[in-house]
């Protein structure tokens, strides 16, 4: 499936991009969204963030044209900060994050992401990096695997797949996405099978958040975020499952309502001062059309925070 950018004019719309902001793609992917923004500076800057090779390598393609006014960094943007100081910008009139995993990397089978094709247990969005899905399926203990398929995935049968899985590495290692598909599907009770959603999706997501570290590359540019915004700047994160889109609100919340201390404290100890206000009162999710062209796009939510003075 070719790759389309979600939510992409909703993005556009809420960033409102001047010509001569400066702009950060924390999540590069295929650079549909960096594209776009890149077209409406002039004398702008858009720094574009990616820890995939692959996917640094087609943007800096489709960007090529906008090569003035762009900056590709390789890293995890849980380091926004370092990485934006290493281009040389302090504060941006913009934030995205789009947290999905991109159709590339979907659809090629030797990346190990998708349960539909059989491919090794890999998942790592940077494939420098040492830690793989096969790593954590046969050597991690039950109760570490148990707590990921919970935690991660929201899976109710973690107990039973998590005991399965050390049952069966004892025979042999379990190496492929096909391996842990049939693992999956002969653990769980037959209703769950006939449930529409896969019965492998709950678990290879956890696997993915724990190889990638994505929550909490997440939480340390939650934090972040702030402090690298403008007076009037944005934060936009999309997010494609519940545990993401929580620990975005979360975080938007607690900023937009500052400090938290009982008000007969002398002093804040909190540390939360009002940094965000919501642009919109409810995620803004998909229209109809887009979810009829891109079915991938069907979960995803955006959460849109400004910048305010302090």
């Amino acid at each position: 499936m070719e790759h389309v950018s979600v939510l992409l004019n909703e993005c556009i719309k809420y960033l409102n991009i001047k010509p001569d902001g400066v702009y950060v793609d924390g999540t590069l992917g295929m650079g549909g969204h960096s594209a776009a923004i890149a077209a409406k500076l002039t004398t702008g800057r858009l720094i574009g963030i990616d820890r995939d090779d692959r996917a640094l390598a087609f943007a800096a393609e489709r960007l090529a044209p906008y090569a003035d006014r762009v900056t590709l960094r390789k890293g995890n943007f849980g380091d926004l900060g370092k990485i934006m100081e290493s281009a040389g910008v302090a504060k941006a009139d913009g934030l995205l994050f789009d947290l999905g995993v991109s159709s590339p990397q979907l659809d090629n089978a030797a990346r190990g992401f998708s349960y539909m094709k059989d491919a090794p247990l890999d998942m790592r969005m940077d494939e420098q990096a040492s830690l793989t899905a096969a790593e954590i399926v046969n050597r991690w203990s039950e109760a570490e695997l148990r707590s990921i398929f919970w935690r991660y995935g929201e899976e109710r049968y973690a107990g039973r797949i998590a005991a399965e899985i050390v049952s069966r590495r004892e025979q042999e290692p379990i190496e492929s996405t096909g391996q842990l598909v049939e693992l999956i599907r002969h653990t769980m009770p037959a209703a769950a099978l006939r449930e529409k959603q896969h019965p492998a999706k709950r678990c290879f997501q956890a696997l993915r958040i724990a190889v990638n570290d994505e929550l909490g590359s997440l939480e340390r540019m939650l934090e972040q975020a702030p402090d690298r915004l403008n007076p009037g700047g944005r934060l936009l994160v999309i997010s494609f499952h519940s545990l993401e889109d929580r620990m975005v609100k979360e975080a938007i919340r607690q900023r937009e309502a500052g400090c938290t201390c009982p008000k007969d404290f002398p002093v804040c100890t909190c540390g939360f001062v009002q940094t965000f206000r919501s642009v919109t009162r409810k995620p803004v999710s998909p229209s109809a059309q887009e979810t009829e062209v891109n079915p991938r796009a069907r979960s995803a939510r955006l959460r849109i925070a400004e910048r305010v003075e302090t």
